[in-house]
Formats: C-alpha cells, structure tokens, sequence
C-alpha cells in the first residue's frame, strides 16, 4: 500500500503548498469521472497529509504496512556455519576434550 507522499509524489518534508500543487496536478490528471477510485484515492491522501496538523497526525496515528515475507525469511534463516580451513580442522581433529585446546586450535590453525 502506498502512504499519502507516494500517492502524491511529493518528498516527506514538503510544505502546505508543494503538497496542494502535487494534489491539484493529480486531480488535474485523474479527475473523478475519468476513474473514481483513483481519485478518491489521492483526495484521502491530500486530505491524510494536507497541513502541518494533518501530517503529524498521520505520522503518530497510522501504522505502517509490514512486509510479512520479509519478516518470515528474517525469521526462518538460517545462520551460516563458521567456514574453517583445513589446518583449523587438522587442529580440531588433533584436540583433547579440553576447551582451552579447542580455543586455542580455533584462534591459532597454523599451530597444532
């Protein structure tokens, strides 16, 4: 869905006037009788965003539009596992089941 500044192609901290010439251009361009949901569609959005107390308003009281397909693959990836080289897996395999050696393995692969 797109907020009223999208609607009206107008940049976020446009003032009273740039707003109301972007929505008289829209009009101009979409008049009611032409497609009448395209117009009420940018009317809402002049109406959302027209004056300094319209603009605040909307930025406290609407709740932006989540990307749940970007919030699920967020969720669900998976971490990729740590890439070792071969001389840190010669040190693994060559470890004691103390941590410290497998510490030090990981820190130092060129020492065994």
């Amino acid at each position: 869905m797109k907020t009223p500044y999208e609607i009206l192609n107008v940049a976020a901290d446009a003032g009273d006037a740039e707003i109301k010439q972007a929505y008289l251009r829209k009009v101009k361009d979409n008049p009611p009788d032409r497609d009448r949901e395209q117009f009420q569609s940018i009317h809402s959005a002049y109406e959302a965003i027209k004056d300094h107390k319209s603009r605040v308003s909307h930025a406290l009281f609407t709740v932006p539009e989540a990307d749940f397909e970007a919030l699920l693959d967020q969720a669900f990836a998976v971490a990729q596992p740590p890439r070792i080289g071969p001389e840190q897996f010669n040190g693994l395999l060559h470890a004691g089941i103390d941590d410290q050696t497998l510490l030090n393995a990981l820190a130092n692969p060129g020492k065994p």
